[in-house]
């Protein structure tokens, strides 16, 4: 077993761990440009393929934006450095997608770190948000407020972009600790910046290419603080927006709805939401999405020895059989 996890942690770090020297070369400032466009591509990728599928490509074009690094100088160097902390972050995403918060939690520390050597403010913040979205996978409320907090520190001199992630993660961080007055006051907050969000920064941009970007995450911040029909409406108005190739999205809204219903005692109504986003689990093998579809069972237990009740748990089976 010792054996099992040791390759598995070079598996995860063997990208932004490569030992040097590196021999030395010239390096074409145009290659940030390349980084930068290769990288929307990875986004709309994930969008439509899950985790798996995409982490070896991003981590090993981040393992040469490393060796670049450490041979490019002066206004190159600085702008590999910028896209670097992009491409972990999104490597750190793809892991915590695929339900590995060790290996989300390293590249997390990986994207942070490469923000700090790049001395860029709003990157710095960014990756504190990015470290904030594993604290609320574990759950841990209080963590997240800290982290956004101190990306928040400050705030006058970051890019509105920046503000309305971090006030939506820290709305997150306030409905685990059950304070829904906060989750209110800092997503109202961040949709009054929403409008000024216009900067050409390749990274972060889920708040323009996501319709209903807020109402998204004040739906799921209503589901985790229990308000089933809140929650139930809003994601009615959010699922009619979503577009066919955000379908992995529209399998974790789906699964979150059928959350709300199941609070709102509608079980008939959770069991056909879940039907349909345990297909996308299965297709897209999101292991946050599988995670995400363990909370209307638990919701569903008044309805465990009735029809409905069996009903989702055939639905269910098959994505555990796909686990």
């Amino acid at each position: 077993m010792a054996e099992v996890n040791r390759r598995a942690f070079v598996s995860v770090t063997a990208a932004a761990l490569t030992a040097g020297p590196i021999a030395p070369r010239h390096v074409d400032p145009a290659l940030i440009d390349y980084f930068q466009q290769q990288l929307e591509g990875h986004y709309r990728a994930d969008m439509l393929l899950g985790p798996h599928d995409l982490i070896g490509t991003v981590s090993a074009q981040y393992e040469l934006i490393d060796r670049l690094v450490r041979v490019a100088t002066g206004e190159t160097r600085r702008g590999l450095l910028r896209v670097g902390a992009a491409y972990a972050a999104l490597v750190g995403w793809l892991y915590q997608d695929a339900g590995d918060l060790g290996g989300a939690s390293f590249w997390r520390g990986t994207t942070q770190e490469i923000a700090m050597r790049s001395r860029d403010r709003h990157l710095i913040a960014y990756s504190l948000v990015n470290q904030a979205q594993v604290r609320t996978d574990l759950g841990d409320g209080h963590g997240v407020v800290d982290l956004c907090e101190a990306a928040l520190d400050g705030s006058g001199q970051l890019a509105p972009k920046v503000k309305v992630m971090a006030l939506q993660q820290q709305a997150h961080g306030a409905s685990l600790i059950n304070d829904r007055a906060a989750v209110d006051r800092l997503i109202d907050q961040a949709d009054g910046l929403l409008a000024r969000v216009d900067d050409d920064l390749p990274w972060g941009n889920a708040c323009r290419r996501t319709p209903c970007y807020l109402e998204v995450q004040r739906a799921t911040c209503y589901g985790r603080l229990g308000l089933g029909a809140e929650a139930d409406s809003l994601w009615r108005q959010v699922l009619d927006s979503v577009p066919a190739t955000a379908r992995r999205d529209r399998g974790v809204y789906l699964a979150r709805h059928a959350t709300a219903a199941a609070i709102a005692r509608q079980p008939d109504h959770a069991v056909a939401i879940a039907r349909e986003a345990a297909q996308i689990a299965v297709d897209t093998g999101s292991e946050r999405m599988r995670r995400e579809l363990t909370t209307p069972r638990h919701r569903m237990s008044p309805w465990h020895d009735a029809p409905v009740g069996h009903d989702l748990e055939e639905v269910l089976a098959s994505v555990t059989a796909r686990g």
